[in-house]
């Protein structure tokens, strides 16, 4: 009768654990990896959303009431209205703030570079006007005249600037001006990149502003509540967006918060892949360490243990292993999340300096998911060891013996088809409904091959053991042999590189769409010779246009503009052009006239059968001023996704839109027939000089940089799915080292009959390098297909064109041989050092 006792299995687990501490390192190493990614993501993104909490807890100090506009394209607040809150009883001090963003220019003449920092400069407000504590001066004093200006540190250091250096600074709407430092300051609060400038009021003003509209109005009350001057002010000024200092800073940290959590789930997505690819490996794992253990395991019940004891037993194992791999993942997860912030520090990207915050939900989640992923993992080996009949566990061909594959097959066959089915169907929608199809599709395959792989691994790994293996002759077919023999454990190895590859594979193909549509629309809609761009906050500012346009060589030169207005009541977005279309974007008209003067509209077929406009309607637009300006359809052109909708006249632009967004979005350069374009780009380099920040592209170079932004983001995707590959090479390490301990009588018995180390190490070799490009091959055709689908969902975002990166698909399959080769280099070793008659003579 077995014995209720579970205290000597539990001593039995952990002896067991204690006696194999190369197979307990793998099997926990499989857990710390997976843990250590959720970890890092909660510790990285809770670091930021207590560092910026102490930054905004500092956000609109001392204002009781601040007052702004609902709409961020709008001029902002009427300087008028300063004299209406003035005049109201229980106001003490009103502040206008005025604010723009600038580009830095240090003493060599080269733009300073903030990356994903704010750049921004802004009015001086002294102690007797402002609301808050001021900045403290390390240097120098603050502007106090036209032509000063005070930087903060972090700008005085980039820009190598010290008080009464002059420098330039480019104002986007205005151009560059010289500047004397007056002072430098210190906020504080300076996030990673910050530029901060100030300027006298007047001037900033001048710069930053229409001259009637500040950005907000903050205001300091005397004798009534925030809440109570709030309401007042309010009723004085509808329309306006009143808010009180408490109601401000809580809005900043909740868009704050909005903004890291995307980023904390984007990092748990891949969290939880690099979990998925750890916990085949973990289960791998633990039914290999059953399957050695049988003839142990069979023992124990053949002495008296019961079926439940042999499970719980290797179930307590599993625990030991999930907590153990859980508190390491957690220390790594810290690591991790360090070495984030400093990597992203190290580009500018503005992120701000702080303690690292290791609250109690991180260390419970990451507990909880090690340990129950790894539970879960191991609950299937366990409760068929507890199957195991004694008498037949102690047989030695019983290990290697299995379940039929029949029927996982048959389902995994009949998810496939379902699969494929959604995919194809999925593939020719558009839109979100048209994705989620694709994502039903690509789950079902997943599970499909999950099911199918042991099956399918015999035929392919046999006919990639025949091509690869071949020229090594009998060691060849021994690895073939080997590969094959365990269909479950091959596919189970594989799938972690499978899953690895299969993320990568389908990020390669967007990356690969996205640029083949860039290109194809540059190609077929771009016909000017040179393309003047700027960055992304700022775009190209005003007056490169007009000092372009000069040229003797230049026959026009075209600026566009993002136009964002409201037409019977519905938002919409259009583009403005300054200078003709023709020669410089290819477009058919339809319809009237292409010249775009005074108050002329351009429509799309689409927009003009969707909203009904005809040639000579009037369409009024609204800007987000409230101005109205009354257009009138000139023409209409074929659907042209370079143009748009809609395109209006500048005249047009300059009155719907603020002053703030004058700088143009690109300017499209047109040559004068036979003009020597080498010495054209060098007169437009020459012209532009003087903007700083101003690129002279032509088309290939243009695509390029497109392309290039493309490729950051990409990499960063590469970056993060690298953990899911590492994981999944480990993968293939483990299980080949517990196949050697499984084999080693085997192996002891090859090299008693003549086989010598290296050609035991070259089987080995062979075994992993197969069964990793077998897991390569499915992965790479599975993110071929996925990416394919869900690319072409996307027509309507502009993703026109689905192309697959054959050079990498190719890189990625050769590579896969490498790594199976790399990840064999110790288990190989290990099965070389096996000493016949000792492993014989083992039982």
């Amino acid at each position: 009768m077995a014995t209720t006792s579970s205290a000597p299995m539990r001593k039995v687990s952990l002896r067991n654990l204690a006696a194999h501490k190369v197979r307990l390192a793998l099997t926990v190493l499989s857990v710390v990896l997976g843990t250590a990614f959720v970890a890092g993501s909660f510790v990285f993104t809770d670091t930021l959303q207590k560092t910026f909490n102490s930054i905004f807890e500092n956000t609109a100090q001392g204002v009781d009431v601040r007052v702004s506009t609902e709409d961020h394209h709008s001029s902002g607040v009427p300087l008028t209205d300063v004299d209406t809150i003035t005049a109201l009883p229980g106001v003490r001090t009103v502040a206008p703030s005025v604010s723009g963003q600038i580009v830095l220019i240090d003493s060599d003449g080269a733009a300073i570079q903030t990356a994903g920092a704010p750049s921004i400069g802004e009015s001086y407000l002294p102690p007797d006007k402002a609301l808050g504590e001021t900045d403290d001066y390390v240097q120098g004093s603050p502007p106090d005249q036209v032509g000063q200006m005070a930087v903060n540190v972090n700008a005085a250091e980039r820009a190598n600037l010290s008080v009464g250096d002059t420098t330039e600074v480019l104002v986007p709407a205005r151009g560059v001006l010289d500047f004397t430092v007056s002072g430098i300051y210190d906020t504080g609060t300076d996030t990673g990149g910050f530029i901060g400038a100030t300027f006298v009021d007047s001037q900033a003003r001048e710069l930053f502003t229409d001259g009637e509209h500040v950005d907000y109005i903050d205001v300091a009350g005397a004798g009534m509540s925030p809440s109570e001057l709030r309401d007042e002010i309010a009723a004085a000024l509808p329309g306006m967006k009143v808010q009180t200092g408490d109601e401000v800073r809580e809005e900043t940290q909740a868009q704050v918060t909005q903004a890291l959590s995307f980023i904390n789930y984007f990092l748990l997505a891949f969290g939880a892949i690099a979990l998925l690819v750890g916990t085949f490996i973990i289960y791998n794992t633990f039914s290999m360490i059953v399957a050695q253990r049988l003839r142990e395991l069979a023992l124990l019940r053949a002495i008296g243990a019961g079926r439940k004891q042999v499970g719980r037993s290797v179930i307590f194992e599993a625990l030991v292993v999930g907590l153990i791999g859980s508190a390491i993942g957690i220390a790594a997860g810290i690591g991790l999340a360090y070495g984030l912030r400093s990597l992203l520090n190290s580009f500018d990207v503005g992120l701000p300096d702080g303690p690292l915050q290791v609250g109690p939900r991180t260390v419970l989640i990451a507990l909880v998911v090690g340990m129950v992923v790894t539970t879960i993992s191991a609950y299937v080996p366990a409760q068929r060891a507890s199957r195991v009949p004694p008498v037949a566990a102690m047989r030695q061909e019983f290990a290697s013996t299995g379940d039929s594959l029949h029927v996982r097959t048959i389902v995994g066959a009949v998810l496939g088809a379902l699969g494929v089915v959604g995919l194809v169907v999925g593939s020719r929608g558009d839109g979100a409904g048209a994705a989620v199809v694709v994502g039903v599709g690509a789950l079902g395959l997943i599970l499909a091959v999950v099911l199918a792989a042991p099956a399918l691994s015999r035929p392919v790994v046999g006919a990639l053991g025949a091509l690869l293996a071949k020229p090594f002759g009998p060691v060849g077919r021994l690895a073939r042999t080997n590969a094959v023999r365990n269909p479950r454990r091959t596919a189970a190895t594989a799938f972690a590189l499978t899953l690895g590859l299969m993320l990568v594979s389908v990020i390669g193909v967007f990356g690969a769409s996205a640029k083949a549509s860039i290109n194809q629309l540059v190609d077929s809609g771009v016909t000017a010779d040179y393309i003047l761009t700027g960055p992304n906050q700022i775009g190209v500012p005003s007056g490169a246009a007009r000092a372009v346009r000069d040229l003797p060589d230049v026959q026009s030169a075209t600026a566009l503009h993002l136009v964002s207005v409201t037409v019977d009541g519905q938002a919409e977005d259009g583009a403005s052009v300054d200078g003709p279309l023709a020669g410089v974007i290819d477009y058919r008209l339809v319809q009237g006239s292409a010249d775009l003067s005074g108050n002329d509209l351009l429509v799309s077929q689409t927009m003009a059968a969707q909203n009904g406009w005809t040639l000579g309607k009037t369409i009024p637009m609204e800007s987000s001023d409230g101005n109205v300006v009354d257009t009138q359809v000139t023409g209409i052109f074929e659907d042209n996704q370079l143009i748009g909708d809609w395109l209006v006249s500048d005249e047009v632009y300059r009155q719907v839109m603020p002053a703030a967004t004058l700088p143009d979005l690109a300017v499209l350069v047109d040559a004068k027939p036979g003009t020597n374009l080498a010495q054209l780009r060098t007169d437009l380099e020459s012209a532009t000089k003087q903007f700083v920040v101003v690129q002279v592209q032509d088309k290939e170079e243009f695509k390029g940089t497109q392309g290039q932004q493309i490729d950051t983001l990409l990499g960063i995707l590469y970056g993060l799915l690298a953990l899911a590959v590492v994981i999944a090479i480990l993968g293939i390490v483990n299980t080949l080292a517990l196949s050697v301990v499984e084999r080693r009588r085997e192996i002891g018995m090859l090299r008693a009959v003549g086989m010598q180390r290296s050609q035991m190490r070259r089987t080995i070799y062979l075994e992993s390098m197969l069964i990793a490009v077998f897991g390569a091959a499915v992965g790479v055709i599975l993110g071929i297909a996925f990416g394919w689908g869900f690319v072409s969902t996307l027509k309507e975002q502009g993703l026109h064109q689905v192309s697959v990166p054959w050079e990498q698909v190719i890189a990625m399959l050769l590579g896969s041989g490498v790594v199976g080769v790399f990840a064999a280099l110790w288990p190989a070793n290990r099965a070389a050092r096996t000493r016949p008659l000792e492993a014989i003579a083992d039982l």
